[in-house]
């Protein structure tokens, strides 16, 4: 199964990333997209987050999308939103993530 996580929300930054990572962890092939905003510069410094992070993107080798450029320094690939919608048709299950 390959499942793709969207956040849209700025305070859905952080837990779509955890929610991304605990299917991760089940062995379940999932993606987070972050869209529409760059990365909340508090959350990146997070140590919680880090963490994740680095769990989700080194140590289970899952990968991070976003349709925003400025995304890029903080490790995600950068997808135009045209790319972003055609490769979400590549998932078993899109979960938007929050409101």
């Amino acid at each position: 199964m390959k499942v793709a996580i969207l956040a849209r929300h700025l305070g859905d930054q952080h837990e779509g990333l955890r929610s991304s990572l605990g299917l991760a962890a089940e062995m379940i092939d999932t993606h987070f997209f972050l869209l529409e905003h760059e990365l909340d510069p508090k959350v990146a410094e997070d140590a919680e987050y880090k963490d994740r992070y680095e769990m989700f993107v080194d140590e289970l080798e899952e990968e991070v999308f976003s349709n925003v450029k400025e995304n890029e320094k903080h490790g995600y690939k950068y997808l135009p939103t045209e790319e972003i919608a055609s490769k979400l048709k590549e998932y078993d299950l899109v979960i938007p993530y929050g409101r």
